[in-house]
């Protein structure tokens, strides 16, 4: 689901650039609409992610994260020391891991060279990995504060 929201973030950007920094054509259109087309598809694709989102937390019974940004900043340490017992697959632990080093790395897909989209990549990358931990951060408090039961999504599920 990470790159829902990354796409959506990277259309909204183009479209914000395209309106204000772009005086040719875009593929054949005014700048005005390839910057609104971006735009609107950007915004739509992240309410996109939002409805499917609920819907999933609705119809998995995958628990609903809670706190605020400071209480699951603070359970980030608790999440990583528990995360066996919690049930946090390697994986995901693994991809966080990758996105910081992308973010940290010099190498980049699209080089800063190029005029707002050589950030684009970086900033999707960004607001992936900080909607992931904050959502599962804000799970596990909410796993933590229900007595630790396991969730119900993770039954039959082992760890590699």
């Amino acid at each position: 689901m990470g790159t829902v929201i990354a796409l959506a973030v990277v259309l909204t950007l183009i479209g914000l650039g395209t309106l204000f920094w772009r005086d040719a054509d875009v593929l054949g259109l005014p700048p005005v609409a390839a910057g609104v087309g971006a735009l609107v598809l950007g915004v739509a694709a992240g309410a996109a992610w939002v409805l499917r989102r609920r819907r999933r937390w609705e119809r998995d019974g995958e628990r609903r994260p809670v706190g605020n940004v400071v209480q699951r900043a603070k359970a980030l340490p608790r999440l990583l020391r528990e995360r066996k017992a919690y049930g946090l697959p390697t994986t995901t632990l693994a991809t966080w891991a990758f996105g910081v080093l992308y973010l940290v790395s010099p190498v980049d897909l699209l080089p800063e060279l190029l005029p707002l989209i050589g950030v684009t990549d970086d900033a999707g990358v960004a607001v992936w990995l900080l909607t992931s931990v904050s959502t599962v951060a804000g799970q596990f408090i909410n796993w933590e504060r229900s007595g630790r039961r396991p969730l119900p999504s993770d039954e039959g599920r082992r760890e590699p």
